[in-house]
C-alpha cells in the first residue's frame, strides 16, 4: 500500500479522531479510505459523458419551447437528483 501525507485544520483532525474514538473506523487511514470509496461511488452515479450531454442538448432542441414555469422544472430536477442520491442543497 502507498503512503500519503495530508494536512488538515485542527477542527477536521479532531473530527476524524472523534469518529475513530466512537468506533466508527479503525484508524485515520480507514476513515480516509471510506471517504474516497463513497466519493468514487457518488461520482460514478452522477457523471455524464460528453455523448450524454450532447444527446440531452439535441433532444431538448428538438422538443421545442416548453410552456412549463421555471419553478416547476427546477422542482422536477430536484426530485430526480434526490432519487439518484445526488441532490445538493
Amino acid at each position: 500500500m502507498a503512503t500519503m501525507t495530508i494536512s488538515l485544520p485542527v477542527a477536521m483532525k479532531d473530527w476524524v479522531e472523534a469518529q475513530i474514538a466512537q468506533g466508527e473506523f479503525a484508524s485515520t487511514s480507514d476513515y480516509v479510505r471510506d471517504l474516497i470509496r463513497r466519493d468514487r461511488e457518488r461520482r460514478s452515479k452522477s457523471e455524464l459523458t460528453l455523448d450524454d450531454l450532447r444527446r440531452i442538448v439535441d433532444e431538448s432542441r428538438k422538443s421545442g419551447i416548453g410552456n412549463r414555469p421555471l419553478n416547476e422544472i427546477l422542482a422536477e430536477g430536484d426530485q430526480i437528483a434526490k432519487a439518484r442520491g445526488i441532490f445538493r442543497e
